[in-house]
């Protein structure tokens, strides 16, 4: 393995920790137990604000209202500041994943090219006396591509409605 591709390995690596070690500055940071579990959430975690604006003054302002296990107001305004605020890292950390498996992409989109490239230049090669020799390399690259050599095209069948030529005997 090359330096530089050791140097990828550990780059990548470091990176990762990196990632791993924003958990922990993220407050109310919680990973789902359940598959699907976001989507559970989604209903309820999409009520408008408004609503829970006036549900909070109202279950202060009338005892009938108030229930075992409810967060008090200011804890409910706290969550509510918590959402705004980290919405927006959500988004920027979705933006930087796009952007990484794009550029992981572009990468091997590169090295493929170049090796489609090159394969295309050993077929054409191999056909010419002066370097006939990469013909098993030509057809190996090919399996590996799984193609075969393609055969000339047979003649077509007759259109339909064409009537078929007819022996005389």
């Amino acid at each position: 393995m090359s330096t530089e591709n050791t140097n990828h390995s550990e780059n990548a690596q470091a990176r990762i920790e990196e990632i791993r070690a924003m958990r922990q500055k993220i407050p109310n940071f919680v990973f789902p137990t359940v598959k699907g579990e976001r989507r559970r959430l989604t209903k309820a975690a999409t009520v408008p604000p408004e609503l829970i604006e006036l549900t909070t003054v109202a279950v202060k302002n009338n005892q009938a209202l108030v229930r075992g296990g409810r967060l008090d107001p200011d804890a409910l305004r706290d969550l509510v500041a918590y959402a705004d605020a980290y919405g927006p890292v959500a988004d920027e950390l979705e933006a930087l994943v796009s952007f990484v498996r794009h550029s992981v992409t572009s990468a091997r989109n590169k090295v493929g090219s170049d090796a489609l490239n090159t394969y295309a230049l050993t077929r054409r090669l191999a056909k010419q006396r002066d370097t006939a020799d990469l013909a098993p390399l030509a057809d190996a690259m090919s399996r590996i591509l799984g193609r075969r050599n393609r055969k000339a095209k047979a003649t077509p069948a007759p259109a339909p409605g064409t009537p078929a030529p007819t022996t005389k005997q």
